[in-house]
């Protein structure tokens, strides 16, 4: 398993007339979540993209549990369980002062710049491998 963390303070355009973060602002969150992780093992996103990889959403699932408001101190825990080889799957607990307020996940397929389905770069799977080891 491999884990990452990165938090973010909660913007005031980020919420609604309620004063309680916007359902949709969830997604960017997770986001910095998955950049963050594979920053963090050696993979930015500009130097997938540069070398010819793109990783497109193909699945989102979130659940909301309890609410995030302005000023919100929020944490977003990205989990990477399962090794990746034509798609990677990503979990994600988003927390506020260490209580769970939301769960997802997201599915991502490996493929070129000619929209093509292609196996995780082999450069790619044995840093994720080292990782989880």
């Amino acid at each position: 398993m491999i884990t990452s963390e990165s938090t973010i303070v909660v913007r005031y355009a980020e919420t609604d007339m309620m004063g309680i973060v916007y359902h949709a602002n969830y997604l960017p969150w997770l986001e910095i979540g998955r950049t963050q992780l594979l920053k963090e093992h050696g993979f930015p996103y500009k130097e997938l993209e540069a070398q010819g990889l793109l990783l497109p959403v193909i699945e989102i699932n979130m659940k909301y549990r309890r609410s995030a408001t302005y000023d919100d101190v929020i944490t977003i825990k990205t989990i990477i369980k399962e090794k990746p080889y034509v798609r990677i799957r990503l979990e994600y607990e988003v927390l506020k002062d260490d209580e769970l307020i939301a769960t997802g996940c997201s599915v991502h397929a490996f493929m070129n710049k000619q929209a093509q389905p292609i196996k995780a770069p082999r450069k790619f799977l044995e840093a994720l491998n080292q990782a989880f080891q």
